[in-house]
């Protein structure tokens, strides 16, 4: 764990901030609810602040105290991370118990306790009312952080007692400049961008040949499904074993864009082109809520397939 990472992402600065804000007015708060989209360093700014309740130093984090030497190699035994395991798609109710129980315990250096759940959208009914007494009333010289995707489907109960950060995509200069100080590359970066929704850490991995390939393939993929040439089942088995996520935020930009040049089309009749706007938000929709379910226990293959029909039909439509 890099506690110093976030002070590498420019866009992570006001939430910074606002935290030592708090600190220095003797407000730190108790629970802290990260809201972000993926690829925006909501781990990074966990991390830090994690390092800036357990730092011994006067600044913090300094990344050089005990402490901060401790949570480099993952090894603070006052740093209590959940996260989904391997194979689930929840966050079990024995990880909350194990989390709540050692947060029950003394301190072993004689400071804060820190309380990390990633993915805190998956906490089923029962996890999240375990973590609930814990959360209403924490043990002294505690910091529970919870990082959850904007749409959460956390409990009010849960969600109305913590200071929400909520993270940003950068400005589309931050972002450029960002990635040319870190890749070394003058390009515009724009077509990467857009593919990410602006967030800048996958945006650093893609290259421009892999931009072009998806371009062209996806091009393709709708040429094919608009003349019904492709069998669904096995174009939804290579989307889900080759960039999906990529091509599903491919898809909806391309589908706003199909949306917003048939507003006004010349000479198509108002009720073909009603149908065919319908048909394209309606699978927009569809594509939003795939985004939203992809992380829980749905059966993916036979979502995608069911957006591939979908997808079929707006196309031809």
């Amino acid at each position: 764990m890099d506690v110093l990472a976030a002070d590498l992402l420019p866009w992570l600065n006001v939430a910074q901030n606002r935290l030592r804000e708090a600190a220095a007015a003797q407000r730190l708060p108790h629970s802290l609810l990260v809201l972000s989209t993926p690829g925006l360093g909501a781990e990074s700014l966990a991390h830090w602040a994690s390092g800036f309740a357990l730092c011994e130093a006067s600044e913090k984090p300094c990344g050089k105290c005990s402490s901060c030497i401790l949570l480099r190699v993952d090894s603070h035994p006052d740093l209590h991370v959940v996260r989904i395991e391997e194979d689930a798609h929840q966050i079990k109710i024995d990880q909350v118990r194990d989390l709540i129980e050692a947060l029950a315990l003394k301190s072993y250096r004689g400071g804060y306790r820190v309380g990390l759940i990633e993915g805190a959208e998956t906490l089923n009914t029962h996890s999240a009312n375990a973590f609930l007494k814990t959360l209403e009333e924490p043990p002294q010289k505690t910091l529970l952080i919870m990082i959850a995707k904007p749409n959460h489907r956390l409990p009010a109960t849960i969600a109305s007692r913590c200071l929400k950060i909520n993270l940003r995509v950068p400005s589309l200069d931050i972002a450029r400049n960002w990635l040319t100080e870190k890749s070394g590359q003058k390009r515009d970066w724009l077509s990467a961008l857009t593919l990410t929704g602006g967030a800048p850490l996958p945006a650093l991995d893609l290259d421009m040949p892999q931009i072009a390939a998806l371009e062209t393939d996806m091009r393709e993929c709708i040429t094919q499904l608009t003349v019904n040439a492709l069998d669904i089942t096995l174009l939804a088995e290579r989307w889900l074993k080759s960039q999906l996520g990529l091509r599903i935020a491919w898809l909806e930009n391309w589908i706003t864009g199909q949306i917003r040049g048939n507003v006004e089309p010349v000479g198509l009749p108002q009720a073909l082109l009603k149908a065919k706007i319908r048909a394209l938000f309606e699978l927009q929709d569809a594509l939003r809520e795939f985004r939203r379910f992809a992380s829980t226990s749905m059966n993916q293959q036979l979502a995608l397939e069911t957006l591939l029909l979908g997808g079929r039909a707006a196309f031809a439509a």
